[in-house]
Parts: C-alpha cells; sequence; structure tokens
C-alpha cells in the first residue's frame, strides 16, 4: 500500500491552543521545514478570522472549516475486464482530513498576490460558510460520485 509516516503518533499539537489538528495544519503548511514561519501564518490567520467573527472563537471556526471541506465519498479508478471504471467510494477518516487539509492549501496557494495569513484568513472563512475554492473541490467530488452511482456495485 501507501508509505506509512509516523506522523500519527508523532504529532504535536501545537503550542497555542493545543490542537492536533491545528498542529497537522501548521505541518502540511510548512515550506523547507520552516515551522515557526508556518506557525506565525497559521495564527496571523486566526487573528484575521477573529476579527471577522467575534461570536466564536477562531480556533473553532478553523475546525468548522476543515470539517466543512472533508469529503464523505469520492471517485476511485477500478479496471474491470480491460475498462476502467470511477468507482464511487467512501473516504475514510484520515483521508478526509488530509484531502481537506491540502485542497484548504491548494486552493490558497492557487491564489496569488496577497500575504500568505490573509488568503489563509479569507479561505478558511469562504469554508466556514460553506464557499470557495476548497468548499468547491469537495462539490465536485461529490458531484463526480453522484455521476458514477452506477458503478458502484464494482466497489469491493
Amino acid at each position: 500500500m501507501g508509505k506509512i509516516t509516523a506522523s500519527r503518533d508523532t504529532l504535536q499539537p501545537d503550542p497555542k491552543f493545543q490542537s492536533l489538528l491545528a498542529g497537522k495544519f501548521i505541518n502540511c503548511l510548512m515550506y523547507d521545514g520552516k515551522k515557526s514561519t508556518a506557525q506565525s501564518v497559521f495564527y496571523n490567520a486566526l487573528e484575521v478570522i477573529a476579527q471577522k467573527i467575534t461570536d466564536r472563537p477562531a480556533i473553532e471556526v478553523f475546525e468548522q472549516a476543515v470539517e466543512n471541506v472533508k469529503p464523505f465519498i469520492e471517485v476511485r479508478s477500478k479496471r474491470v475486464g480491460g475498462a476502467s471504471y470511477q468507482v464511487p467510494m467512501q473516504v475514510n477518516k484520515a483521508r478526509q482530513q488530509s484531502l481537506a487539509i491540502r485542497w484548504l492549501l491548494l486552493a490558497v496557494r492557487e491564489k496569488k498576490g496577497r500575504a500568505a495569513h490573509i488568503k489563509l484568513a479569507d479561505e478558511l472563512l469562504a469554508a466556514y460558510r460553506k464557499e470557495g475554492t476548497a468548499m468547491a473541490r469537495r462539490e465536485n467530488t461529490h458531484r463526480m460520485a453522484d455521476a458514477n452511482k452506477a458503478f458502484a456495485h464494482f466497489a469491493w
């Protein structure tokens, strides 16, 4: 199967909120092992969110945003007798989380020309409101799975 990393066992919660999810997110955000840079981008983004949404803690907004982006179903290619079918399949918990984080960060990195923490704050707020690029990607994934429901009997 895929490569197995010790990530889940060795994952440290982030220093500020003691959240494992935030710790994972910061690790995924990090480039070139620059963790303090990634942390400052993340925390600055949360501060921007805190200014815009006052009725909930920013970390909750972040967690809800990731929750909203998680896909429940995706298509996987399956070869059956020489033909490839896109078979809709359930997504397991760990993959849901990693896909959600990956899509959020892809959405942030696609946007050009503003400070990283502002782009991140915008995308998290959009996902929190169930809109934005990462959310659109989840909708597309669900739509694909829906369109290929006919091949669901190949899922084994």
